[in-house]
């Protein structure tokens, strides 16, 4: 009979997500997990196997809570321009209110570790796509409806939108400066029409 766990795995998660985007993949250690995540080493091993699928189920729980705040966001506004504007204002805001100037956790795995992991590099992939089709549909949508004037095509306006976020992300790390980022999202939706 299997035990069951005395621990709540969306809890853990939640830790180890803080601990692998605050140290990254290769500064964590396993006793730096053991430490903050409130489980044994055995319990560790038995739910996660290891590091490695630790770290890609930490990115998959970042991913989903993400996908979850941008749904809402899309769903909830009525202008194309708006709910970009709305999705850029997200992104600067978490950035900007993290004190530790961590960034973005799936852009910090994309950079750290997507190169040489194919696994995460393809989580991260996946969440560009979702990223950029999500762009890609508020843009067709505007254009559709007379709101987006820019004549280029809705993908490529997406791509460079998204392109723009991940920049800010990457920025973020070495910067908390909001005028900045204020302005990047002004010219950034100025590119609409």
């Amino acid at each position: 009979m299997a035990r069951t766990k005395d621990f709540d795995e969306q809890e853990v998660l939640a830790r180890a997500i803080e601990v692998f985007w605050l140290k990254g993949y290769n500064g964590t250690s396993m006793q730096d997990l053991v430490n903050n995540l409130g489980i044994s080493r055995s319990s560790l091993y038995d739910t996660y196997t290891d590091k490695h699928t630790l770290f890609l189920k930490a990115l998959e729980a970042y991913q989903q809570a993400a996908a979850a705040r941008i749904r809402n966001i899309v769903d909830t506004t009525a202008s194309a321009k708006e709910t970009i504007k709305k999705l850029l204002q997200l992104a600067t805001t978490d950035l900007l209110c993290d004190e530790q100037q961590k960034g973005c956790f799936i852009v910090n795995a994309e950079v750290e570790v997507a190169a040489h992991d194919p696994k995460v590099n393809d989580l991260v992939c996946s969440n560009d796509r979702q990223m950029e089709d999500t762009f890609y549909q508020v843009i067709q949508k505007g254009k559709d409806k007379g709101e987006i004037r820019n004549r280029q095509d809705a993908r490529a306006l997406a791509r460079f939108i998204f392109n723009a976020v991940k920049g800010m992300r990457v920025t973020a790390r070495s910067t908390a400066d909001k005028t900045a980022f204020d302005e990047i999202i002004t010219l950034t939706i100025s590119v609409l029409g």
